[in-house]
């Protein structure tokens, strides 16, 4: 399947550089996706498309402050680092800028010598494998020195880190919030519960994999990136029940499209607790297992998240919406407005 069949003109000014000051106010588009008719509301709307017996599956990653500045302790050259994957207990996949200045044996110095980090690896493409050395709890001192890992095409600062975390976020891991789930105030969830429909939490820890753009023609040849993924037996018994008896699962966001996805395609369409890696590519022509809906940001041209909604409500559907979208002038990705598609 050809790469430019998933092409659409987006003008740069829709990408959206801030998140708005309240989370429900973002707009929401509404696909159907058997018709391809759309409707214009805000989210708070999102409650008329939810039915009792319904259930909402969300994805309570946490993203860690995944940037340090840092300088090498031989030549105080400055060093940027990007934490990826966590290896071992003190040692991680990384991204180093510059790169080429950090061989196997440079130690870097953050916060004054608070955390220091040697090079132990050396990946591809700025990759470099790092064992860090400090005292105390890694985890309190990355949430002091480090920056929120923002993806690229948002050059404004965030000035408060917790509107890059969901109300529910709680597995820290991710290198990228789960967007979908950011427009959830703790009151618009508990409306949700009182209208019926359950609420079921996984995780799946996003890697800035999700920002790679597809370098190939064809797609099928694309590489999907690798992420870690925990289904609950709870939630999986809760998922079960709710398709036994008829409800709809209707997943917030791709994370949690592609962790309920991973799991029913392995067991003909049923839900068991487990754990592991996913690369799951959805693209159109994929059957679902799970899910029956889905609630999502609006993605980027040639991505591999248009292709996953473009497998759910058809390519043609998708694009006539988001010509539509730039029309109207919605705001695009991260920090922009919301699509259901039902």
């Amino acid at each position: 399947m050809d790469l430019n069949l998933f092409d659409f003109h987006l003008p740069e000014e829709l990408i959206a550089q801030t998140p708005l000051l309240d989370r429900e106010a973002s707009r929401l588009m509404v696909l159907n996706k058997k018709t391809g008719e759309v409707e214009h509301k805000h989210f708070p709307d999102i409650l008329d498309y939810l039915q009792p017996g319904d259930c909402l599956v969300l994805n309570e990653t946490k993203v860690m402050p995944a940037r340090l500045f840092g300088e090498k302790e031989d030549t105080g050259a400055q060093i940027e680092v990007l934490l990826l994957k966590q290896e071992e207990k003190d040692e991680w996949e990384t991204l180093v800028k510059p790169a080429k200045r950090v061989k196997i044996g440079s130690v870097i110095s953050f916060g004054d010598g608070r955390l220091k980090a040697e090079c132990v690896g050396i990946g591809e493409q700025g990759g470099r494998k790092l064992k860090f050395h400090y005292d105390g709890i890694f985890y309190e001192i990355l949430d002091q020195l480090g920056e929120m890992p923002l993806p690229p095409y948002i050059k404004e600062k965030l000035d408060d880190k917790d509107r890059y975390q969901t109300v529910f976020a709680k597995e820290i891991g991710s290198a990228a919030a789960p967007t979908a789930g950011l427009h959830f105030t703790e009151k618009l969830l508990e409306k949700v519960k009182q209208k019926g429909v359950k609420l079921a939490f996984i995780t799946l820890h996003v890697g800035l994999g999700t920002f790679r753009p597809v370098s190939v023609d064809k797609i099928e040849e694309h590489d999907m990136h690798s992420e870690y993924y925990y289904m609950s037996d709870e939630t999986a018994q809760l998922l079960n029940t709710v398709k036994a008896a008829g409800g709809r699962i209707i997943t917030v966001g791709t994370t949690s499209t592609r962790t309920v996805e991973t799991i029913a395609s392995a067991n003909d369409g049923k839900f068991i607790g487990s754990s592991g890696w996913t690369s799951i590519f959805i693209y159109p022509g994929y059957e679902f297992k799970g899910i029956d809906g889905m609630i999502t940001n609006f993605h980027l041209p040639k991505s591999t998240l248009i292709m996953l909604i473009s497998s759910l409500a058809g390519r043609e559907n998708v694009l006539k919406a988001y010509e539509e979208a730039v029309t109207e002038r919605y705001r695009f990705f991260s920090f922009g407005d919301a699509m259901l598609l039902i």
